[in-house]
């Protein structure tokens, strides 16, 4: 079984997907959405869990700076709701706060051009808060483990 990470936008959402062990995240796709078409994503949602054996989705939490919870960040708790009621299968929430910034250096720095950088922007968005999302839950299994000697 393996993990799925998103990025959800307003009109993208970037995919990512876990290996089986749950150590990497690895990019699939960007899926283009007119803007509130939920029951889009949901169709290609279901289609990608089917193919990949999903067990838990990781889905981006954009809050501030601040910590504050912005439109962005209530459009991602409305759609945590939307996936776990529609799909039947648990959705965390990871802040992603940087993620896209994050991604856009990551490809500036290997010289992509503008025009794939738009293109994978959000896909490696998303494997960036996948990838963090299986590091910590790695980090907290070394902790238990550590913690039974």
């Amino acid at each position: 079984m393996r993990v799925l990470g998103l990025d959800l936008g307003t009109r993208t959402l970037g995919v990512s997907i876990s290996d089986e062990t749950k150590f990497i995240a690895t990019p699939v796709a960007t899926i283009r959405y007119e803007e509130g078409d939920y029951p889009y994503l949901l169709e290609k949602l279901e289609k990608v869990l089917n193919e990949f054996q999903v067990e838990t989705i990781v889905l981006g939490l954009p809050k501030n700076m601040d910590n504050s919870m912005g439109e962005h960040a209530l459009m991602s708790v409305d759609f945590k709701e939307l996936l776990e009621e529609k799909l039947k299968i648990p959705v965390v929430l990871q802040d992603e706060r940087l993620s896209t910034v994050e991604a856009t250096n990551y490809m500036i720095t290997f010289d992509i051009s503008r025009k794939k950088r738009k293109k994978k922007v959000d896909s490696l968005a998303a494997n960036i808060i996948l990838q963090t999302y299986l590091d910590k839950r790695k980090g907290n299994e070394y902790a238990r483990r550590k913690n039974d000697f």
